[in-house]
């Protein structure tokens, strides 16, 4: 069935076109860098934050932006993915690096979703140290997201 899947994915439209248009090509995948900038950009500096660092910068001023941030990067970045991903599913879906990555995002989407539904995050936000709990949850988010980038850049090398 997902064999089945994978097929229909690389005749659709979307994928002979973007395997037909090396600028259509290059777009998608400009933005889908940019994508991953605005996520990794916004959730680093705010799970530095959260674990202590920077403690001069109030985070209730930057946690709901700097979060509203990094889930348009996801967004974006799962969109512009998802296209890049139906150029060559089959290949991609026997790749070990692109299956950690998605495990890796995967992991960091529900760490994210745990954090946002704990009231150690709303009381964080209104100007109460984080938690201890909340914490390591943080330093969890930046090394899930940034392996999930060393996982993104291996795909293209095995």
């Amino acid at each position: 069935m997902a064999i089945e899947f994978l097929e229909w994915l690389a005749a659709t439209p979307l994928s002979s076109g973007l395997r037909r248009s090396a600028l259509v090509y290059m777009a998608v995948n400009a933005a889908h860098i940019l994508s991953i900038g605005l996520l990794i950009g916004a959730i680093l500096p705010l799970d530095l934050r959260l674990v202590g660092l920077f403690g001069s910068v109030p985070l209730a001023a930057i946690g709901p932006f700097l979060s509203r941030a990094a889930a348009i990067g996801l967004a974006g970045a799962v969109i512009t993915g998802f296209a890049l991903f139906s150029v060559k599913p089959i290949e991609y879906a026997g790749n070990p690096a692109f299956l950690a990555k998605l495990g890796l995002l995967v992991l960091g989407i529900a760490n994210a979703a745990l954090v946002h539904t704990q009231a150690a995050w709303k009381r964080a936000v209104l100007g109460t140290a984080p938690t201890f709990g909340l914490r390591l949850q943080a330093g969890v988010s930046a090394a899930v997201w940034i392996s999930a980038i060393l996982a993104g850049r291996w795909i293209g090398f095995i």
